[in-house]
C-alpha cells in the first residue's frame, strides 16, 4: 500500500449556507421542526428565502465544512460534490479550495442550480435548515474519482448525500475503491430523518462498507428503532470498528470493537448557533486518526472543534484550530 498523500476525502452536498436568525414563532407559523434538515423544492426555498431576515452567505454543507475544519487543524483534505457552472457554484469552489481543499469535481453544465442550504438560527442556538439540492442530485459514481480515493487515509461520506439513487451508487464505489486500497470508510448519519427515510440501507452500509460511524443521540436510536442510547451503542458495537456518538452538553461515547471512551463536552464561553457542531466534531476526530492518536484523544479533539463552531454564527471555524489544539496540548 502506498503512502497516503491526502488524510480525508469528504463526499457530500456542496451547498451554499443562508444563515439567518429566526423566533420561534416563525418555524411554527411555517410549520418547521426546529433543529432539523428538511428538503424543499426551489419554490419552497425562494418563498423561505424572501421571508429571511438579515443573512450570511458561505460555502457550506456538511461534508464541506467537515473538510473546512481539517484544513484549519492543518490536515490535507479533498473534497466530491456536484455544483452547477453559475455564480453559486464559483462561490463554492473558490471558498473551499482558498482554505486549501483540492476540489476537482466538474460543475454541471446543465440541469438544476447550485445547492442552498436556508438555516434559521433561533435564539436557544438551534438551527433548523431547509435545503434545495439543486445540482446536488447529479452526483454519480462518474463523479468519484478512483486516484483521489485511494490516495486518501479516509474517505468521509455524508449521509445528508443519500437520498438520490445516483449518490448511493457513488457511494458504494467509493467505499470499494477505498477498501480495495487498503483504506478507511468513514460515515456521518446526519439527521434522524434522514436515518428514517433509509434505514435498512443505511444499517446494510454501515455493517458492510463503513468503519468508522459519526451519529448523534437521536440519529443511533432511529438507526436501531430504540429509545435506550445504551442499547443503540452495543448495537453499533457489533456493526463497524469504531463509532463516535455525540450527545451534546453530555460530551460524546467513543465506541470501539472492545472499548468504550466516555468523553467529556469542551467548555463553551456562549452558545451562539449549533450550526457545523457535528460537522467540526467529525474535523477533530478524523484528523486525530489520521495522525495516529488514541481514540481518546480523538474524541477531545472531536469536542474541541464542535466547541469553537458553537461559540459563533456560522458552520465554519473562525479561530485557527490548529492553534487550539496546540493549546489544548492534544497535537
Amino acid at each position: 500500500m502506498t503512502q497516503a498523500s491526502i488524510d480525508v476525502v469528504g463526499i457530500g452536498n456542496a451547498i451554499v449556507d443562508v444563515i439567518a436568525h429566526a423566533e420561534d414563532a416563525f418555524l411554527a407559523q411555517e410549520a418547521l421542526v426546529k433543529g432539523t434538515m428538511t428538503l424543499v423544492d426551489a419554490a419552497r426555498a425562494e418563498a423561505l428565502y424572501r421571508m429571511m431576515g438579515p443573512a450570511i452567505e458561505a460555502s457550506g454543507g456538511s461534508a464541506g465544512n467537515t473538510m473546512a475544519g481539517i484544513a484549519s487543524l492543518g490536515g490535507k483534505g479533498a473534497y466530491i460534490g456536484k455544483v452547477r457552472d453559475d455564480f453559486l457554484g464559483q462561490v463554492f469552489r473558490h471558498d473551499i479550495t482558498a482554505i486549501g481543499v483540492r476540489f476537482d469535481t466538474q460543475a454541471a453544465t446543465s440541469g438544476p442550480g447550485t445547492a442552498r442550504c436556508l438555516i434559521l438560527v433561533t435564539p436557544d442556538g438551534q438551527r433548523t435548515m431547509n435545503t434545495y439540492l439543486g445540482a446536488c442530485v447529479d452526483l454519480g459514481p462518474p463523479d468519484i474519482d478512483p486516484d483521489v480515493i485511494a490516495a486518501a487515509q479516509i474517505t468521509y461520506l455524508e449521509g445528508y448525500l443519500f437520498d438520490p439513487p445516483r449518490a448511493k451508487a457513488a457511494f458504494r464505489k467509493a467505499a470499494e475503491l477505498a477498501h480495495g486500497a487498503g483504506r478507511r470508510v468513514s460515515l456521518s448519519l446526519s439527521d434522524p430523518f434522514c436515518v428514517g427515510r433509509h434505514r435498512a440501507e443505511f444499517r446494510e452500509l454501515v455493517a458492510h462498507h463503513v468503519d468508522i460511524l459519526f451519529a448523534n443521540e437521536a440519529e443511533i436510536c432511529s438507526l436501531y428503532e430504540t429509545d435506550d442510547f445504551d442499547a443503540a451503542a452495543r448495537r453499533v458495537r457489533e456493526d463497524c470498528d469504531v463509532a463516535a456518538l455525540t450527545r451534546s452538553e453530555k460530551g460524546s461515547v467513543v465506541v470501539a470493537r472492545e472499548h468504550t471512551h466516555l468523553i467529556e463536552a469542551a467548555k463553551v464561553s456562549r452558545l451562539v448557533d449549533t450550526t457545523g457542531a457535528g460537522d467540526l466534531y467529525a474535523s477533530g476526530f478524523l484528523f486525530g486518526l489520521t495522525q495516529g492518536r488514541d481514540l481518546a484523544t480523538c474524541g477531545r479533539l472531536g469536542s474541541l472543534c464542535a466547541a469553537e463552531a458553537i461559540g459563533h454564527f456560522g458552520a465554519r471555524p473562525e479561530e485557527p484550530l490548529a492553534a487550539l489544539a496546540r493549546r489544548a496540548g492534544l497535537v
